[in-house]
């Protein structure tokens, strides 16, 4: 990611909070929210392929999908943004 925000690195097993850093483009922490964005994007999209596949989900059940993926998919494109700019 180009600017300097607060990224998620997952959840605190001792306190069940999600963990947020402060990341500085090429740096540590942003190598590790970029990690953690890609498995959390990975699981995404293995449990929407899932619910797709079994084909008895509503609209309105699908529908609650589309805040989760559009997060995910923004996050996926920062990503790919950011590596492009090294």
């Amino acid at each position: 990611m180009s600017a300097k925000r607060f990224r998620s690195v997952g959840v605190d097993p001792a306190t069940g909070k999600e963990a947020f850093v402060l990341t500085r483009p090429g740096g540590v922490l942003e190598e590790l929210a970029d990690a953690h964005a890609l498995k959390a994007s990975a699981v995404l999209v293995t449990v929407v392929g899932a619910v797709l596949e079994a084909g008895r989900s509503s609209d309105a059940e699908l529908a609650a999908f589309v805040p989760s993926l559009h997060a995910a998919l923004e996050e996926c494109v920062g990503i790919m943004a950011a590596d492009r700019e090294r």
